[in-house]
């Protein structure tokens, strides 16, 4: 059927990277249905708000054939086995045209100027580039050996104020430790052996540039020329970046991911050079709604990167291992996705499983954490099993709402939480059963919490009457850890 057989029109909204979505928009080409398909991302919060409204639920997609409202992925293959209704639904389009209640495309003034896939990564250059690229081919930087260990690529802080003073003709020594202080300021370079003060002296010390540190993180090797921006904002753009590029590796029917296409792509090679840039992110100055904001978008991102990078994990010890070593370079510490999500995101609380913290006492990385855990993050960290929260990206300045909005989504589906009025009985994700301290002292407390984070409709009304019984049960769903990739 082309769009001229159909007098009125059949409706879904979506977002970017959304596995249900394409599920839903290839099952209507599959019927040969026309649609207009309106893409959340690329609009304000205004349209979103109105989607909700008229819905009454937080999840994409939602269809609507004409003003009907047919709900989301699953409500549309449970119509596929009602014949008589679907035809129904199809003759109202076919031959009604939408009447004005009927959702219509967002009016133009509401498209936001970014466009998520649009974005052109440029940069200021820091003033500091030029000097560093004259520091790689000067001769200093070489392999140092102290005691029993060789430090290669590094170099020695008093031959670093000698090549300033007589090869970049500065004034006097006292200038050239001004330089090296600069340096490890602003994320260039970092003693070899860390101490506490971070001062640079004119000694021995050895140094290395943080594109020649030796280590497992993903943009390790890295040249970065741009002048630091601030958290947030590289970490939406990065997030977005990837998010589009997950987006167009997702198979028409939204089930798999072709992780191999990704990492051929020249999006991906992009990608992967403006991770760079994380290596002098100033992120301690930034508050803590945009630290929560940054971490989790560089967590979502980080995931994808791994998955393309060094493969999706399959089993328990694998799992361990990814969690634990896939990790970017940010601020000049190494963050695996264990360190952004259990040391800064949860206040530096004991991951599953383990014995100890993730930063000890002296860990520099200890400043960058929050004072206090924020529970709702579990709603917004994506793991790439089936059961985690809908990937989406975070902004500074509205993360808490954001949030919110990502917590009544999960809650919404069946993987967040289920209601057996008959049973009295409430089934929670194992989400949070594994990190309960968060959400409260016992099974009573999270019940409460996740009352309080629902949104409104028919299911809280049921979970509300079942927890307002005494002899109510709280049981804890089994995880679904099957991964996505083709």
């Amino acid at each position: 059927m082309s769009n001229s057989d159909f007098k009125g029109q059949i409706v879904v909204y979506s977002i970017v990277g959304c596995p249900f979505c394409m599920r839903a928009k290839q099952t209507l080409r599959d019927l040969e249905l026309p649609f207009l398909d309106i893409n959340l991302d690329s609009y304000g919060e205004s349209v979103r708000k109105e989607v909700r409204e008229r819905s009454g639920r937080s999840t994409v997609p939602q269809i609507f054939f004409n003003s009907k409202h047919v709900g989301g992925y699953d409500d549309l293959k449970a119509l596929l086995a009602d014949k008589v209704g679907l035809d129904r639904l199809i003759e109202e389009v076919k031959n009604n045209e939408s009447p004005p209640e009927a959702p219509k495309v967002p009016d133009s003034s509401e498209l936001k100027k970014e466009k998520i896939g649009d974005m052109d990564f440029t940069c200021e250059l820091d003033e500091h580039a030029v000097l560093i690229r004259d520091l790689k081919m000067s001769g200093i930087i070489k392999d140092h050996r102290k005691g029993l260990t060789t430090h290669k690529n590094t170099f020695q802080a008093n031959q670093f104020v000698d090549w300033l003073v007589k090869e970049k003709s500065f004034d006097d020594r006292a200038t050239g430790i001004v330089s090296g202080q600069d340096l490890l300021d602003r994320g260039y370079a970092a003693a070899v052996k860390a101490t506490r003060d971070g001062r640079f002296e004119d000694n021995d010390t050895l140094y290395r540039l943080l594109e020649h540190d030796q280590n497992s993180a993903l943009n390790a090797g890295l040249t970065s020329e741009c002048e630091a921006r601030p958290a947030s904002d590289l970490g939406e753009d990065l997030r977005k970046l990837i998010l589009s590029l997950y987006n167009d590796f997702l198979t028409p029917d939204g089930k798999s991911v072709n992780y191999k296409g990704i990492a051929e792509s020249s999006q991906f090679k992009m990608y992967t050079r403006m991770t760079a840039q994380l290596y002098r992110v100033d992120i301690k100055s930034a508050t803590r709604e945009e630290k929560i904001a940054f971490f989790i978008n560089i967590y979502n991102a980080l995931v994808i990167h791994g998955y393309v990078a060094v493969g999706a994990p399959t089993n328990l010890w694998q799992r361990y291992k990814f969690f634990n070593y896939v990790s970017y370079i940010i601020g000049g510490q190494l963050y695996s996705l264990n360190d952004i999500e259990n040391g800064v995101l949860r206040a530096n609380r004991k991951p599953i499983g383990s014995l100890s913290k993730p930063f000890s006492k002296s860990d520099l990385r200890l400043v960058v954490a929050l004072d206090q855990p924020e529970p709702l993050i579990h709603f917004a960290l994506v793991c790439g099993a089936k059961s985690c929260p809908p990937i989406k990206t975070y902004s500074g300045k509205d993360v808490m709402n954001e949030l919110k909005l990502a917590a009544e989504a999960f809650l919404e589906g069946s993987d967040g939480c289920q209601v057996n009025a008959d049973k009295k009985e409430v089934k929670c994700s194992q989400i949070f059963k594994w990190y309960r301290e968060d959400f409260g002292k016992n099974d009573k407390d999270v019940a409460v919490f996740i009352s309080n984070h629902m949104g409104p409709g028919e299911k809280k009304t049921s979970f509300l009457q079942v927890i307002s019984q005494k002899d109510y049960k709280v049981s804890y769903m089994k995880y679904n850890w099957a991964i996505n990739s083709q």
